[in-house]
C-alpha cells in the first residue's frame, strides 16, 4: 500500500517530529518542507516578516514536485495553513492526505521560543501563523491530532488512520 501524507500545522506544533516518526514506522521517505523555502523567504522569516501567498506559491509548487517524485509514497512536513495551499498540493497528488497537528497558541509560542537562536523561524511569527490558519477539519482526507499527545501515540494514531484502522 502506498500513500502520501502531509503533516501540517502552525510552527511549533511538532510537524517534523511526527513526520519523522510516521515516515520511519511506514518505511517512507521524509521530505521536510522547510528545506525548500527560498533564501529570500528564510531571510524574511528570520527578520520576523510573515510570508505572503506570493512568497509561498513557488515553495508549494516545489513541494508538489517533491510529492510527485515519490510515487511510492512519502511523508511531507508543510504548514499548509490555507485551504488554497492544501488544494495546490492536492492538485499535484490526487488522494493526498493531511494530518493536522493542532496546538494552542500558548504551547506553540513556548515550543518555538525554546528552539534557540539557531532556527530561522522566530517566535514573533507564531501569531501570524494562527492568523493565516484555515482549519482543515471537515475537509476530506484530513485527520486532526492533538499536539500535546505523546509522540508514539500520535504516530500509532496516524499509522492506524492511514491503514484504515481505528486509532487508539
Amino acid at each position: 500500500m502506498s500513500f502520501s501524507v502531509v503533516v501540517m500545522g502552525v510552527a511549533g506544533c511538532g510537524k517534523s517530529s511526527l513526520g519523522a516518526a510516521v515516515a520511519q514506522a511506514e518505511g517512507l521517505p521524509l521530505v521536510e518542507g522547510d528545506d525548500f523555502h527560498s533564501a529570500e523567504s528564510r531571510r524574511k522569516m528570520a527578520q520576523g516578516i510573515p510570508l505572503t501567498d506570493d512568497d509561498r506559491h513557488g515553495w508549494l509548487t516545489e513541494l508538489g514536485r517533491q510529492l510527485q517524485a515519490h510515487a511510492q509514497g512519502v511523508v511531507l512536513t508543510c504548514s499548509a495553513l490555507k485551504r488554497s495551499y492544501r488544494d495546490q498540493l492536492r492538485a499535484a497528488v490526487p488522494g493526498l492526505r493531511f494530518v493536522f497537528v493542532d496546538i494552542s497558541r500558548e504551547d506553540a509560542l513556548a515550543r518555538v521560543a525554546g528552539r534557540g537562536a539557531g532556527h530561522f523561524f522566530p517566535s514573533t511569527l507564531v501569531d501570524s501563523q494562527f492568523a493565516t490558519l484555515e482549519s482543515p477539519v471537515g475537509e476530506a482526507g484530513v485527520l486532526r491530532v492533538e499536539a500535546a499527545s505523546p509522540l508514539q501515540q500520535l504516530q500509532r494514531q496516524v499509522s492506524g488512520w492511514l491503514h484504515g484502522k481505528a486509532a487508539d
